[in-house]
């Protein structure tokens, strides 16, 4: 096991079952669960009921992608079927999965007082179950001061950014869709495998669903269980989906953004080919999780005239940085050698730039296999990307640099580790190079709502004046900023200290964080779009 923590490595109290209505419902209630800490229940001690083999994998009229190849595989008893695998829906049967499909296939019922309590709905992550667990929301957050989708809630709050990592450690996959925050504009300040995002509204989730499903009931029975034990399904699952998309027909398509965007197009979607790859993958040709960890960075726990963390996210498979600095230029040393091989196969790691611009991003890998990178970004502005479908008359504006990770054992790449760096694009900035050939920051203009810009009030802040800066004789030290505010009134010269008050602007941590800790509460609510 991976070192991240297992949920079940605790003593808990056992889940108290309540008898399952029909073969493939298990209903759960608040009885049954043990509080791991605030706001985490744990359902250890779940016995999920033995598989009846008189139920069919498939349904009659299940005539999905997949589905004729599932049904031969099942004629030679080749693969794991539904044995230890949960079904979780967590919109209310909003956007479900058509158990009809799947007649052996287990899924949760929730009792009254856990729907009450809205733990069977929004997010996972709340319940963890110690079981091979796949389901989706089709819900988003829709009123208040931060709408936003789901994944983009787990991103930017930071209770769920440490839970659902632990889901993706534990046999979790969780699906849901985009809604607005992958349209005209990527809005994610990461990119992660933790989730699977779907481009779309309601129901854009369900082609996922049903391909995971065929997929993992593809399994052979012994990689089931090697994949169950090492925490592996779910990287698994992402790899599997990631290589058999209709844009990825090489290895080398695999290594590019096209394999890893942040939300994915239902059309791309290639079940039939998932099941076939699925069912031939022997435990000892598995890919292991690769897991990453910063070693060096310029990245701050306070920069920016708010002073505010650029460190925004570190875990195994994800690391996120906020570029809150006026550098132009940023650097990273990042190791994966924290990364276990579950057989006796050697690893190498590729380091791929998978979102950004060449010109202006660095990686050079270094030791054995590649095991470290140094990563050099310079500053991007925004940019737009085209339709991955080739319509032309469709692009995405893009602030995000995204480099993928992947360890090779040889047989298969891995799933992703992602590290991302986002930039405020609501920030206008004129960089100038210096005769020392460098590049340093001379105006920055902060008023987004002057300018209808979008910003994310749970990462970033506006205000209503723009900074010119002023630096010493030799150009090198910045010194202050002078400052025009969006009525055309000048300001004093403001010196160059991250917390400041002056009488005519006030700017401090406590004024930048008030805004977004009220919007962070208020955001809490999750309606069904």
């Amino acid at each position: 096991m991976h070192r991240w923590l297992s949920l079940f490595s605790l003593t808990l109290a056992a889940v108290w079952l309540a008898p399952p209505t029909y073969a493939d419902e298990i209903t759960i209630t608040k009885q049954g669960l043990t509080r791991i800490n605030q706001g985490i229940w744990a359902a250890t001690g779940l016995t999920l009921p033995e598989t009846d083999t008189n139920l069919p994998i498939l349904g009659p009229a299940n005539k999905q992608d997949g589905v004729r190849l599932l049904r031969f595989l099942m004629s030679k008893n080749a693969i794991n079927g539904f044995n230890q695998i949960i079904y979780d829906n967590r919109d209310r049967g909003h956007s479900s999965l058509k158990l009809a499909d799947y007649p052996a296939l287990a899924h949760l019922k929730y009792g009254p007082e856990l729907k009450s309590d809205n733990l069977d709905a929004g997010l996972a992550g709340r319940i963890v179950f110690p079981a091979v667990v796949f389901g989706n929301s089709s819900t988003a957050v829709t009123n208040g001061p931060a709408p936003r989708s789901l994944p983009r809630l787990a991103m930017t709050n930071p209770f769920w950014r440490q839970i659902t990592p632990m889901l993706y450690a534990n046999n979790h996959i969780y699906v849901y869709p985009e809604h607005r925050d992958h349209d005209d504009a990527d809005l994610y300040p990461i990119n992660w495998p933790y989730t699977i995002i779907s481009q779309g509204s309601s129901g854009s989730d369900k082609v996922f669903l049903n391909a995971i499903a065929l997929t993992l009931a593809a399994l052979p029975a012994d990689t089931f269980v090697f994949l169950r034990e090492t925490g592996l399904i779910a990287p698994t699952v992402q790899m599997i989906l990631r290589r058999n998309l209709k844009s990825v027909s090489s290895r080398e398509d695999y290594l590019t953004g096209t394999a890893h965007p942040a939300a994915f197009q239902g059309r791309l979607v290639q079940a039939g080919r998932m099941v076939e790859q699925a069912s031939k993958l022997r435990p000892e040709d598995v890919p292991p999780l690769v897991q990453l960890r910063v070693i060096q960075e310029d990245f701050l726990p306070s920069a920016g005239l708010a002073g505010l963390d650029e460190r925004f996210l570190d875990t195994p498979a994800a690391i996120g940085r906020i570029w809150r600095s006026f550098a132009s230029k940023r650097e990273l040393l990042v190791t994966a050698e924290d990364t276990k091989a579950h057989t006796d196969k050697p690893l190498t790691f590729e380091w791929r730039l998978l979102r950004g611009d060449p010109e202006r991003v660095s990686i050079e890998p270094q030791g054995p296999g590649g095991r470290e990178a140094k990563i050099r970004i310079d500053w991007h502005d925004p940019w737009t990307e085209p339709d991955p479908l080739g319509d032309q008359s469709k692009t995405r504006r893009m602030s995000r640099v995204d480099v993928g990770v992947f360890a090779n054992n040889g047989v298969h790449d891995s799933a992703p580790a992602m590290i991302s760096i986002d930039f405020p694009e609501h920030q206008l900035r004129q960089y100038e190079g210096h005769e020392d050939g460098q590049m340093r920051l001379s105006k920055i203009d902060y008023d987004a709502k002057g300018r209808g810009a979008y910003f994310d009030p749970l990462i970033y802040w506006t205000a209503a004046w723009a900074d010119t800066a002023r630096y010493d004789e030799s150009g090198t030290k910045l010194l202050g900023w002078d400052r025009v505010s969006a009525d055309g009134v000048s300001a004093d010269f403001v010196s160059h200290i991250p917390q400041y008050k002056s009488k005519d602007y006030e700017l401090d941590v406590s004024d930048i964080s008030a805004p977004i800790l009220r919007a962070l509460k208020d955001v809490a609510p999750v309606e069904t779009e």
